[in-house]
C-alpha cells in the first residue's frame, strides 16, 4: 500500500536540497579550480658544447647533458626553452633547434603533468639534437654561444635560467684562453678586457646561470682550476652581471 510523504517532511527534504546545492556547487568549481597545476612561466635556454674536449676524459658533454638536462627544465619550472651549440664560431654555426613549449595548452579535463613530461622528453631530444650538430665543427667558442643564446631570450632578464654544460674552455682561431695568464686577479682583468674588446658583452644581465662541467679539464690540478673559474666568476658575474649558481655541477 503506497504511503505519500508528509507535505512538511517532503519540504523540509527541499529546503536541504536546495540549502546544500550552493555548497556542491562551490566544491565542484574549487576541484576545477584547483584541479590543473599553476602555468610555467620561466624562460629558460640550454648551451651545449659540441667542441671535442666535450668528450674527453675530465668533462663528458653528452653525460652531463643527459645527468642535468631534466632536473633544470622541471626544478626551474621552466615554460619555454631555447637551445644553442658552442662550435668554433657559436653566432654563425648552422645548428639550431626549435624552441620547445613546456607547458602545452590543454583542457580542464587533460592530464597537464603528463603533458609537461613529453614535452621535457622532446627538449631532451632536441638537446642531444644540438650536441650531434656542433660535434662536426671544431673550435670552442664559449662567448659567442652566451652571446648568441642570450639574443635569443630578449628582455627576459632576471627571470631568466640559463643551463651551460661545457668546460668553458674557449678556443677558437683568434682566442685560446689556455694561453693566456691567469695567474693573478691584474692578468685575469686584462684578459676579460682583450676578450670584452673583441667580442662585446653578452645580454646576460640578471640572468641565472647554471655552468655544468665548467673547469674540468683540469682535473688533478686544483691552482689551475681556480685560476680557471675565477676568470669566468669576473666575467660572468663581475662584467656580464649575471647571477651563477652551481646546483647541478
Amino acid at each position: 500500500m503506497h504511503r505519500s510523504v508528509p507535505d512538511g517532511r517532503r519540504a523540509s527534504g527541499l529546503r536541504r536540497a536546495a540549502a546544500l546545492a550552493p555548497a556542491m556547487g562551490l566544491l565542484a568549481a574549487l576541484v576545477s579550480c584547483t584541479s590543473q597545476p599553476d602555468p610555467l612561466t620561466t624562460p629558460c635556454g640550454v648551451v651545449v658544447d659540441g667542441s671535442g674536449s666535450g668528450s674527453e676524459k675530465g668533462f663528458d658533454a653528452e653525460a652531463k647533458l643527459k645527468g642535468s638536462l631534466m632536473p633544470f627544465l622541471e626544478e626551474q619550472k621552466c615554460g619555454t626553452v631555447e637551445f644553442a651549440p658552442i662550435t668554433r664560431s657559436s653566432k654563425a654555426s648552422p645548428c639550431q633547434v626549435a624552441e620547445v613549449d613546456l607547458d602545452p595548452p590543454g583542457s580542464e579535463t587533460s592530464n597537464q603533468d603528463s603533458a609537461r613530461a613529453k614535452a621535457r622528453g622532446v627538449a631532451g631530444k632536441k638537446a642531444l639534437e644540438e650536441l650531434e650538430c656542433a660535434r662536426t665543427q671544431d673550435g670552442s667558442d664559449v662567448w659567442g654561444a652566451l652571446d648568441r643564446i642570450s639574443e635569443a631570450m630578449p628582455g627576459d632578464g632576471p627571470d631568466a635560467k640559463l643551463l651551460v654544460v661545457s668546460d668553458f674552455a674557449q678556443t677558437d682561431k683568434e682566442f685560446r684562453l689556455s694561453r693566456a695568464d691567469l695567474s693573478t686577479a691584474q692578468k685575469r682583468d686584462e684578459t676579460v678586457d682583450t676578450l670584452v674588446k673583441q667580442r662585446g658583452m653578452p645580454g646576460l644581465k640578471g640572468m641565472h646561470v647554471y655552468p655544468v662541467g665548467l673547469g674540468m679539464q683540469y682535473d688533478g690540478r686544483p691552482s689551475e682550476s681556480e685560476d680557471f673559474e675565477a676568470f669566468w666568476a669576473e666575467m660572468l658575474e663581475g662584467r656580464a652581471k649575471a647571477r651563477v649558481h652551481y646546483d647541478y655541477r
